[in-house]
Formats: C-alpha cells, structure tokens, sequence
C-alpha cells in the first residue's frame, strides 16, 4: 500500500473514533437505515438496534454518547427501556422519537428528563438535538 494511502486510512480510522457514537434501537428497518444514513452524513457514528431486548442483553456500550429510541416498539416502550438502561447505570443522553405524541407520553418524559422529537424527522432537528443533548453532558 502506498505511503499516502495508508496515511489517509489511518487519519480516517482516527475521525471515526473520535466522532460522537448516537445509538438507535427502533424496530422499523426503514427508518433505522435512513437514521443511520443521516446521522453519518452528519458526523455520527451509528450503531443501531431493532430491539430493545437485544440492547438490555448487551448492556449498551458504555461509550455511547447519545441513545435514540422509538417509543412504539413490540412489548417495550422506549420509555420502559430508557428507564431500565438507567437502572444499569446508562448515563448517556437519550432522545425519544415517537410519531403519536400523547399526554401521558410527553409527561413521563418530561419527568424522566428525555426530549422527544416528533416523527416525521425533518430538515436538522433529530441531529440538532442530539447536539444539544451531548453539549449538555459535557458541560
């Protein structure tokens, strides 16, 4: 391999692991591929999840620095596993994403201390938020 080409691989290599890691567990494949796609384009690592259950098992990577969860997920909410994460001592921020908006679902997120963005995503919100959320850890 030529001398530049492997400076570039390694200089690339290096921006990835300093990039800010988002965690998205949501159970609809197209919108978990176009998340992903998006937030990369914005700068993030991704690693997604279409299951909760899955996310628990692992115990989440301890060096997440943003967690986006669907609330409408098969036998969990997105709250329900937010707040167990928490119970495993998860500190990183979390963003629910939810596309019906209730009473009872904003209050218990407000309580919990975790924003909610509306689906649909559009324009910057989702990654403006995410920003947001990680300025806020750091500070």
């Amino acid at each position: 391999m030529a001398p530049s080409a492997l400076a570039r691989m390694m200089e690339t290599r290096r921006d990835l692991s300093t990039r800010p890691l988002v965690v998205i567990v949501d159970d609809d494949d197209a919108v978990r591929d176009s998340l992903q796609f998006a937030l990369q384009i914005e700068g993030f690592t991704v690693r997604t999840y279409s299951s909760p259950w899955t996310v628990l098992k692992e115990g989440l990577v301890p060096d997440c620095g943003c967690l986006v969860v669907d609330q409408s997920m098969p036998e969990i909410t997105g709250l329900d596993l937010i707040a167990r994460l928490r119970e495993q001592n998860m500190l990183a921020p979390a963003i629910l994403i939810t596309s019906h908006l209730s009473a009872t679902v904003r209050e218990r997120a407000a309580s919990a201390g975790v924003p909610i963005v509306e689906k649909p995503l559009l324009g910057s919100t989702l990654s403006d938020r995410i920003r947001q959320s990680l300025a806020q850890q750091s500070a």
